[in-house]
């Protein structure tokens, strides 16, 4: 064995020492960025700002709008000046609701403030600039001004002084409480990461009151356990339906309370429901791939469910990332011969993306240079916790999430209505190094899926392969797969699609069970060889009904069952514990 020469053990020690001042010195520059790493947005702003330079005409027709502006502002003050008792129009922006800003002097506050922001946002739209920096700039422009909105302070908001007033202060006094309590449970929940005190329980017990809905945990291997339940008909559909959620959520966002469990729902309709339940991972699952959670999650757990239920077909269903990779297995078994699997009787995939194009807000966080920082970030522990995933998609919505939560909860001193998707919310998960860079890399950043580059068992996979009926459903309002890159599907496929478009968001959207008011949805099929129809297109023409899409699921889902059995019990052979299981229990104070 060669020894090392001085000078090299040197350099040897010189390069660790550089990379970790490196590292520091991110960390550090990070920290202003909300995450987000500098590079990227110094390079987005500056592409921005060479743009601003050598454009002195669009400077030019930027004044005259500030000018314009400004003019009709003040003419409208004017006229409000002069009618102070009277009230301005009503205003569909949730954040000036209230009737007090259509009061004068508040009603001037407000209209001054929504010229600026759209003057602002008129500014940050430059042509010739790099789509990715376009998006930087557009999105973090919007950020500072939601946080500039005179509605984030008491001095400036009129329905806090409102309040305050017909309280007799005692709303100043509860927000005041509000804020030293939510420190103190921050504080507490970091010093809970450097010791083994006990989590601060959820306000939904697991197991207690969500996640009850009767079954059994069948099998279990390092990753995931597979959970069976109870059927509640003496008839069921011969084809078992599989449920892949994403891991980036505890599984039982699918069976909540027994009201608005989608699980319960399925078993009362004669089906027979197994749910994958994704391990929570730790440092020791860091090289834990993107291609074991395929093989050893999906791909397992459908071994299993032909070997216990001889079953050769099943419907499947996947959520969010669950769904890409429920579509990455349905077309990998379309070319695959062996006999291990059965066959996908139909396809259906909620809120989920195929095409990465346009991802949304969370592609603000994709690119090179921010993907260096996130592996520099989990090397350190072989994983990305699960407050950094909150606080990322918290910031996705900043305005609803942050600014009119912290006016709701701290200046009008108004406490939180707790519910169980609230407490699932806050019932995080991790995501092993290796998966989650993988992950980013090979799907956002190089949309590998979509261009049939990404590698199954060395087998390259294409949609196109995909011959099982699909139901796809998306979300007007949804931050994490907006429809219209979910709608992308039509172009990867060429098999028969029904496709959804639900009211709602990424998450109340798809939770949107039968009897919750104010649900709608617009439903449309495709048959195969049909054609492209364009997404806005579909939307003006598909039929909206008021109610739950659930039903019309389904309807769908036994229109693509052969017959019926008698009701399948989970085997008591194969049975390891009761639902909801041990990985869903696995709770990290990060």
């Amino acid at each position: 064995m060669t020894e090392l020469t001085p000078n090299t053990k040197i350099r040897t020690e010189l390069e660790k020492f550089s990379q970790l001042v490196d590292i520091a010195t991110h960390k550090q520059w990070a920290s202003l960025t909300p995450g987000l790493s500098p590079i990227s947005l110094a390079l987005a702003y500056q592409d921005w700002l060479a743009h601003l330079i050598t454009s002195p005409g669009y400077r030019l027709l930027r004044q005259y709008d500030a000018w314009q502006a400004l003019h009709r502002a003040n003419e409208k003050n004017l006229e409000l000046s002069k009618r102070p008792w009277q009230s301005d129009e009503s205003d569909s922006d949730m954040r000036f609701k209230d009737q007090t800003w259509a009061q004068w002097p508040y009603s001037l506050v407000k209209n001054n403030f929504k010229t600026t922001e759209q003057w602002w946002r008129q500014c940050a739209q430059i042509d010739g600039m790099h789509p990715h920096h376009q998006h930087v700039v557009n999105f973090f422009t919007r950020q500072i001004v939601d946080a500039m909105s005179p509605s984030n302070t008491a001095q400036t908001n009129p329905e806090v002084l409102r309040v305050g007033i017909e309280s007799l202060g005692m709303s100043f006094a509860k927000g005041m409480q509000n804020y030293l309590q939510d420190h103190y449970q921050s504080l507490r929940q970091k010093t809970l990461s450097k010791d083994s005190t006990p989590l601060i329980p959820l306000p939904y017990q697991v197991g207690v009151d969500v996640a009850i809905t009767p079954g059994k945990v069948i099998f279990k291997n390092e990753l995931i356990e597979l959970i069976q339940y109870a059927p509640s008909t003496g008839q069921v559909q011969a084809e078992p339906l599989i449920i892949v959620p994403s891991c980036i959520m505890k599984y039982y966002i699918l069976d909540l309370s027994p009201h608005n469990s989608m699980v319960r729902y399925l078993v009362d309709q004669g089906f027979t429901v197994f749910m994958i339940s994704w391990r929570n991972p730790d440092e020791h699952m860091r090289d834990v791939g993107l291609e074991d959670y395929l093989t050893q999650g999906v791909l397992e757990a459908l071994a299993q469910i032909k070997t216990q239920t001889h079953t050769t077909h099943v419907h499947s269903m996947g959520y969010c990332l669950g769904g890409t990779f429920l579509s990455i297995a349905a077309a990998w078994l379309a070319k695959s011969s062996t006999s291990t699997y059965p066959t996908l009787a139909s396809i259906t995939l909620l809120a989920a993306q195929t095409d990465f194009t346009e991802p949304g807000e969370l592609g603000v966080f994709i690119d090179e240079d921010q993907l260096k920082s996130l592996r520099e970030e989990m090397n350190k522990t072989g994983y990305l916790s699960g407050r950094q995933m909150a606080d990322s998609f918290r910031f996705l919505n900043a305005r609803d999430l942050i600014w009119t939560h912290n006016v709701q909860r701290y200046l009008l001193g108004k406490d939180e209505n707790g519910n169980d998707m609230m407490s699932w919310n806050a019932d995080h998960t991790r995501l092993p190094e290796r998966m989650h860079n993988e992950y980013l890399t090979h799907l956002f950043l190089h949309n590998a899926l979509a261009e049939g580059q990404y590698r199954l068992q060395h087998t390259a996979v294409a949609l196109l392969d995909i011959e099982a009926p699909m139901m796809v459903v998306s979300t007007v309002r949804d931050h994490v797969s907006p429809w219209r890159s979910v709608y992308k599907i039509h172009l990867l496929t060429d098999t028969d699609i029904t496709f959804v478009l639900a009211s709602g968001g990424h998450n109340a959207g798809i939770i949107s069970e039968p009897g919750h008011p104010h649900r709608h949805y617009q439903i449309g099929h495709t048959s195969k060889d049909y054609g492209w129809t364009h997404a806005d297109e579909w939307a003006d023409s598909a039929p909206s009904v008021e109610g739950s899409w659930w039903l019309a699921w389904a309807e769908w889902l036994t229109q693509n069952s052969s017959h019926q059995v008698k009701a399948r019990t989970p085997s008591t052979k194969h049975a390891l514990c009761d639902a909801p299981g041990e990985y869903v229990m696995t709770r990290y104070a990060d």
